[in-house]
């Protein structure tokens, strides 16, 4: 099972896949939804990418923990041209994709993949990290902190981790719709919030933990901890691929949340991902995606 995080939601990614019963989750199956979010929100991880690079300086190898299909990895081969890229993921049918875009990007031969669920595979990487990125896989793991202190062990002395963790939920839609009680997705964050709880605590090990993240790395020995959020503003009318990516975000959620939601707002979720409907999300012409990620990075001690 991947520990990867692209699923649409939340953090717009956590939503939908933590309402799963997070074991039996396929990440495989989620491979066009990880891809499509993925690529919606490369202007967000290219200035993020950028803000890295400012300080993380000509990496020998960049370790992109909790991969899926290889989108940021692909990116960071971009970043650094000079950087050799490995992409870890527990599913393999994801990081087939990761090497497939690799090639394409025409970085194949300095991209490697390495199996396995986190924080564990870390240990078979045959060398220490430059920069090591976790893109929403570390809170899919029990102890938060027992696995950044691990990512920390894989890091080269002056090495840099970075986390993208928090930042706030998405909005696709305006508080009044026209139709059913207004204020529908910060209802929907309401429940997605409580079912990432669940599945927290379900999880192997699970630590309750402050998700203080400068703290978090601190604690893990990193110092020069900083923070800084990205925003993607994609303003309606939205091209095709932001509009796909809301329907399919969206009915995900009427999906795998739905029981969670009262019976009117249920409703409304259903008009909106309605084809037929013509104030659907499909038809309408006020979806837009306006989304804020924050990455949190750290430097290993020399």
């Amino acid at each position: 099972m991947a520990h990867h995080h692209h699923a649409p939601g939340h953090d717009d990614e956590h939503r939908s896949e933590n309402a799963h019963d997070h074991e039996h989750l396929d990440w495989a199956e989620l491979a066009p939804l990880l891809e499509s979010q993925a690529e919606l929100f490369t202007p967000l991880y290219e200035h993020a990418l950028a803000w890295l690079a400012k300080e993380v300086t000509d990496p020998g190898l960049i370790v992109d923990a909790g991969s899926g299909p290889g989108v940021i990895s692909g990116l960071f081969a971009e970043t650094f041209p000079g950087a050799r890229i490995v992409a870890v993921d527990g599913s393999e049918p994801l990081l087939e994709r990761a090497r497939a875009r690799a090639e394409r990007l025409g970085a194949g031969d300095r991209f490697a993949t390495l199996t396995g669920d986190m924080p564990g595979v870390l240990a078979e990487l045959d060398y220490p990290a430059d920069l090591l990125w976790a893109s929403r896989s570390i809170h899919h793991l029990g102890d938060q902190g027992a696995a950044l202190t691990a990512c920390v062990e894989r890091l080269a002395p002056g090495g840099t981790l970075a986390v993208m963790e928090g930042g706030l939920p998405s909005r696709f839609l305006p508080r009044d719709i026209g139709f059913g009680r207004p204020g529908l997705q910060a209802r929907i964050d309401a429940v997605e919030e409580d079912r990432f709880s669940c599945m927290r605590e379900e999880l192997p090990g699970s630590v309750a933990q402050a998700e203080d993240w400068p703290a978090l790395l601190t604690a893990a020995g990193l110092h020069h901890t900083r923070s800084r959020t990205f925003l993607l503003d994609l303003p309606a009318p939205v091209p095709d691929r932001a509009r796909a990516y809301v329907v399919e975000s969206l009915t995900r959620t009427r999906d795998l949340l739905g029981e969670y939601l009262e019976a009117d707002d249920r409703a409304t979720l259903d008009r909106l991902v309605d084809p037929d409907d013509p104030a659907s999300v499909h038809h309408r012409p006020d979806v837009f995606v306006l989304a804020a990620h924050t990455v949190h990075s750290g430097v290993r001690p020399v």
